[in-house]
């Protein structure tokens, strides 16, 4: 019998089940992940092609492609195409990756044959009207120009183009030129390279039944063009640490970001600074919160991220602080950095960043969609499923010696980017 009057006890998560994924190949050779871990008859069929920022052979035509490519077929308007998954009551989306042009389509599963040909078309056959990509310029003009208006976009901009390059795709940034110079033959040339076959991966989750395995395999499996994969075309560029301070008068904030290069989840010491990332800026009980936020009230938001893409990755810290705190911030910074290079964690403050991973990890598996996001981000890096085992595995064994070995090792103050947007 169930003790109302005494609450659960709390005791540390010990295991995390693998998800459960098979892997099936369809008729043009596309692989399909599917799991069938839904109680409603809800769908959600995900098309992943590895088009993005690393595969374009000019600047944004990734980007355009991705968000075009729904605006129009060879036998369908725009309008139409959006009230047909209207009616049908289902949603289509297009979200864009640095790495991926990802496009997603839940819908009913009693409804899939009335829209999965549709979805067919979309990918295998889009028009790029011209008018439509006219209208997508200006639109992404406008937003730039508000975008460059706030002090912590152009700090983020300016450091991720110091760390990788100007040309390089991850460090390349939009400008209101390149917007103007996309036509739509960059898109035609894009797409024709890329949307095939070898560059793509679909996923189904939800109630996945065998008969929409076979509709999926009927209309997808025979739409997207078959082709090659595309290898990425672009060069490693070696940079070398500076700081910089870009001037904004009249505003009421100052951004910091520091940060520095680093690598892709295939790296062997990714596990370690995951978790060395949540003890000095990943959650909000760590180091640089506690001390700069909670502490000394100098700023309301302070955070470290570990950013991994399919060919890299980069490591950064990032603030708004007050105009009149700015070095004493920025050597707030530098000292808990110093912390974790010098002294031991405590056990204590270890294994609390580690329950926050552990609690983490059980919302990437908790449901149909959530798992095979999970499932989408290893495949899409070309890594197993029992990757995110492995993962679970290294931070629960970590120890505060390997912390401070991996502090000293990637967080010494000498390869950090510096950058300040402020007056």
């Amino acid at each position: 019998m169930i003790k109302r009057n005494r609450p659960p006890r709390i005791a540390p998560i010990r295991a995390i089940d693998t998800p459960q994924v098979e892997v099936l190949h369809l008729d043009n050779g596309v692989p399909l992940y599917f799991s069938d871990m839904g109680t409603q008859e809800v769908l959600r069929i995900e098309a992943v092609f590895r088009a993005g920022r690393p595969y374009e052979t000019k600047p944004l035509s990734a980007m355009a492609t991705a968000s075009q490519i729904r605006e129009g077929s060879k036998t369908r308007a725009s309008a139409e195409i959006a009230e047909t998954f209207d009616y049908y009551g289902c949603e289509f989306s297009s979200p864009f990756h640095m790495d991926t042009a990802n496009f997603s389509l839940v819908a009913l599963n009693k409804h899939l044959g009335a829209v999965l040909p549709l979805m067919g078309e979309i990918l295998s056959e889009p028009a790029f009207p011209e008018k439509e990509l006219d209208h997508f310029i200006k639109r992404n003009q406008q937003k730039l120009l508000v975008d460059l208006s706030q002090n912590d976009v152009i700090a983020y901009r300016h450091i991720t183009e110091k760390i990788f390059g100007a040309n390089h795709p991850y460090g390349y940034n939009s400008l209101p030129e390149m917007y103007t110079a996309l036509e739509v033959a960059d898109l035609h040339r894009h797409f024709e390279r890329t949307f095939t076959t070898g560059n793509c991966l679909l996923f189904a989750s939800g109630h996945v039944r065998q008969e929409a395995i076979t509709q999926i395999n009927r209309y997808l499996g025979q739409a997207i063009r078959k082709g090659p994969a595309v290898p990425p075309s672009f060069s490693i560029q070696e940079t070398v640490p500076e700081k910089a301070r870009i001037s904004r008068p009249k505003t009421l904030q100052t951004a910091i970001r520091i940060g520095r290069r680093l690598f892709p989840r295939t790296h062997p010491d990714f596990p370690g600074m995951y978790v060395a990332n949540a003890v000095l800026g990943g959650y909000f009980g760590s180091r640089l919160m506690s001390s700069i936020r909670e502490e000394k009230g100098y700023t309301y938001s302070i955070y470290s991220s570990l950013e991994t893409l399919c060919f890299d990755g980069f490591f950064y810290i990032a603030t708004e602080t007050g105009n009149d705190v700015v070095q004493e911030t920025l050597d707030l910074i530098y000292q808990e950095i110093q912390s974790l290079q010098d002294r031991l964690i405590s056990v204590k403050e270890l294994n609390m960043a580690k329950s926050y991973l552990m609690g983490a990890f059980l919302t990437d598996v908790d449901g149909p969609f959530n798992t095979m996001d999970l499932v989408r981000s290893l495949a899409g890096d070309q890594l197993p499923v029992s990757f995110f085992q492995d993962t679970v595995r290294a931070v629960q064994e970590i120890t505060p010696e390997e912390i401070r070995s991996l502090a000293q090792r990637y967080f010494s103050r000498e390869a950090f980017w510096e950058t300040i947007v402020g007056p």
